[in-house]
């Protein structure tokens, strides 16, 4: 040929297989160092024939068949043909120094094929050639359970054809095949480029081993090799999976604590229209509300009724229904930052007005106020009806506390009375509950309250509020900073959604110091294994369903039970869901060793952010620790099946993965625990073990067949290796036998 040069060996290397099975690939992969993506590999095969007319036109391509190998110079010519059975290839196998017999690893009937077709062929042909079995696509082993791959061939099916499991050719099968057909074994990847130049290398070897059995003479291939073993190729170690927490949920939630209003306790009279709340909210939201709010009693110089106070363990339900023997007086309370709201000279005198109707208004006509009441409540959508003091409208049979008024001295309210109030629930059913009542000034408008009270609970504002100048004056007088804030960038036009976002996380941090910490207007406790936790009723229903059936459904005892048992639930794991529930962030105290308290309690819930948020923290913990060069596989042990139990899967697959990396450790130090795991694990983990088991007894083949290629590699010393001999034929150790029995009998 024209490009042979001078003092160069040519061969001519035959790649023969099915169709799809890789042969294209390799050889554009040598010849052309062509790199391939996985998207690549993966699209629809298209037979094709790389040209051997190639290395005549592209001399980047003869350059690359060039190589010297054992001190030979050597130029390699590949020859690609048809996968099709019932091509003529006598042309192909013409001349030909080696022959590749290919085939697909992630197809069983393509190495069958080799044995019972392909050689056969090359056998008929080529009876002297020597022919080498080439495994294709070696990395479907390890990238069968990759992502990325099973959503490209879902995505492309069925024009893609997706490896399973039971399709894959493992190193034993082709060496058996080899063995059988007395031919070296070898594995590629063009994807990985594993044994890509091994093969081909190795390929050269056995035609040049070949050519110098033909041509003794040829000084130059004296030094030539026979094709050398090819060390097993390990899956690289999978990635531990990711575990992500699903999205928050908590603004919805704000928003079903204002639409729903359940148990409110505030009621807001701005002119004749009333807007009712919830106490605790407005104290994690304004300093001076929650100032304002503290006072459960108030002095009268007309009323000889003992003051009494309120904290976190004095329900304001049981304060409504105090006609049991548990309702008593309490101490005398006295507030010198809420005390100057409220002029000392005024007398003041239980209401002796009412709010009556029909619909969700207050009217009234002479002493009585006219106004709107806007509570949005899907169970509670009945008027309050406040009860008066007066004896004739008292129920007999039962005692209601009287009401107290007092007037205060603050620019945005009048006057705070505490009084009963009774509405009707969706059943029809009168209910009693305690109010505060708080008489808004002039400077407060009722559209103003109403926005001021959407964006304490939304941290939004109506699209159509266009009295922004009003509002941020009602937010100064009512002590709302986050409200002023949001009025003030909202007027520059610096308004974005981040600063709902930005409100809601200072909501949170209200939420926590004011109501999870300190527990103020607390109405329920749960009577846990180890103590108890007070907590806010509307705010439990509004952040979990199950709560929201338990304190609304008429069939359920929690409803109107003022302590609620939480049987098998500790005060720690117990604090921790509180935690999440007011905050909406991870709880702080989360490990591996408690975590699964608190999946089991948030499973019985049906809180999945709750888990996902504990998945989260648990493995980030067992990562760092991982990371820092230690061993968590005692922990994964321990949790794997708990998890499984209470629904974190994302934590019960982070730990079978890491455990199947580790399986030769666990079998070493913790055999008894892994054969007291559930059946089904133990498989997986056999299945998914790395090193997988196939690379373990391929790489044992190979170092035992490295022993023996060494082995006899060794010369052998064939001289007689002879002791010292001494007089009369009697050897050294004789002799020195022989003197130590003398000197023992002189």
């Amino acid at each position: 040929m024209d490009d042979e040069q001078p003092h160069q060996e040519l061969v001519k290397c035959v790649l023969v297989g099915d169709n799809a099975v890789g042969k294209t690939r390799l050889i554009c992969a040598r010849a052309c160092k062509q790199k391939v993506s996985l998207s690549q590999l993966l699209n629809t095969h298209v037979p094709t024939v790389w040209a051997i007319d190639q290395y005549r036109i592209y001399k980047d391509v003869l350059e690359n068949s060039w190589m010297v190998l054992d001190g030979v110079n050597v130029s390699l010519r590949l020859w690609d043909t048809f996968g099709d059975h019932h091509k003529d290839r006598r042309f192909a196998y013409g001349r030909s120094d080696v022959v590749l017999m290919c085939f697909d690893i992630g197809r069983v009937s393509s190495l069958e094929n080799c044995r019972e077709m392909w050689y056969q062929q090359i056998r008929k042909f080529c009876p002297n050639t020597p022919v080498i079995l080439v495994g294709c696509k070696n990395d479907v082993r390890f990238i069968l359970h990759d992502e990325q791959y099973i959503n490209y061939c879902k995505e492309r099916s069925p024009l893609v054809r997706q490896v399973r499991e039971r399709d894959l050719v493992f190193p034993e099968q082709g060496r058996a095949v080899a063995n059988e057909l007395g031919i070296p074994y070898y594995e590629t990847s063009v994807l990985t480029y594993y044994g890509l130049n091994e093969v081909f290398e190795n390929a050269i070897r056995a035609a040049l081993c070949a050519k110098r059995a033909q041509r003794f003479w040829m000084t130059n291939l004296k030094r030539v090799i026979r094709p050398t073993l090819q060390e097993p190729h390990c899956p690289p170690r999978p990635k531990l999976p990711d575990v992500l927490p699903i999205s928050s949920v908590y603004g919805v939630d704000r928003i079903k604590l204002f639409d729903g209003q359940h148990f409110t306790d505030v009621i807001f009279l701005c002119g004749n229209v009333g807007f009712s709340a919830h106490k605790f909210i407005l104290a994690a939201s304004s300093p001076t509300l929650q100032r304002l709010l503290s006072i459960e009693s108030f002095t009268s110089s007309t009323s000889d009724i003992a003051p009494t106070r309120s904290s976190s363990e004095t329900s304001l339900v049981s304060y409504c229904l105090s006609s049991s023997p548990m309702f008593t007086g309490g101490e005398y309370f006295y507030d010198e930052e809420t005390e100057c709201l409220i002029p000392p000279s005024e007398h003041n005198t239980p209401s002796k007005f009412s709010l009556l109707g029909n619909s969700p208004r207050f009217r009234g006509c002479g002493g009585r106020l006219s106004g709107t009441l806007h509570k949005s409540s899907s169970s509670f959508n009945l008027p309050y009806s406040c009860l008066s003091s007066s004896p004739q409208q008292s129920n007999s049979s039962s005692y209601r506390p009287p009401e107290t008024s007092r007037t205060l001295n603050h620019p945005a309210f009048t006057s705070l009375k505490v009084q009963q109030c009774e509405s009707l629930n969706a059943s029809g059913k009168v209910i009693t509950s305690l109010q505060t009542v708080l008489t808004c000034s002039k400077i407060i408008t009722p559209l103003s309250m109403s926005q001021a009270l959407r964006f304490i609970y939304t941290g939004t504002l109506e699209k159509a509020f266009d009295k922004l100048d009003e509002l941020k004056q009602a937010a100064e007088f009512l002590d709302i900073p986050d409200l002023y804030n949001f009025i003030y960038h909202t007027k520059a036009c610096h308004y974005s959604s981040e600063n709902g976002i930005q409100y809601l996380l200072c909501a949170q941090r209200g939420l926590e110091e004011i109501c999870f910490i300190q527990g103020l207007f607390a109405d329920i406790f749960f009577s846990l294994d180890d103590g108890t936790c007070s907590a806010h009723k509307p705010l439990l229903m509004a952040r979990c369903d199950m709560m929201h059936a338990m304190f609304s459904h008429e069939d359920f005892v929690e409803k109107s039970a003022r302590v609620i048992k939480f049987p098998g639930v500790s005060r720690f794991t117990f604090q921790e869901l509180l935690y999440y529930l007011y905050t909406d962030r991870t709880p702080p105290h989360v490990t591996a060793t408690n975590c699964l308290g608190i999946l089991e309690i948030g499973n019985r819930l049906c809180l999945p952010r709750l888990i996902s948020l504990i998945e989260t923290a648990v493995v980030e913990k067992l990562s760092s620790t991982v990371n820092k060069g230690g061993d968590v596989t005692e922990d994964a042990l321990k949790i794997l099946e708990h998890c499984q139990i209470h629904n974190a899967d994302q934590l019960s697959e982070w730990c079978l993965a890491y455990l199947a990396q580790n399986y030769n450790l666990i079998c070493r130090k913790y055999p008894k625990v892994l054969r007291s795991l559930h059946p089904e694990n133990q498989a997986t983990l056999n299945v998914r073990r790395w090193p997988p088991i196939w690379y373990l007894k391929d790489f044992d083949n190979y170092q035992r067949m490295l022993s023996e290629q060494e082995r006899d590699k060794s010369p052998k010393n064939l001289k007689r290796t002879r002791n010292n001999s001494g007089c009369l034929c009697f050897s050294a150790i004789r002799i020195g036998h022989f003197n130590d029995i003398l000197s023992h009998v002189l």
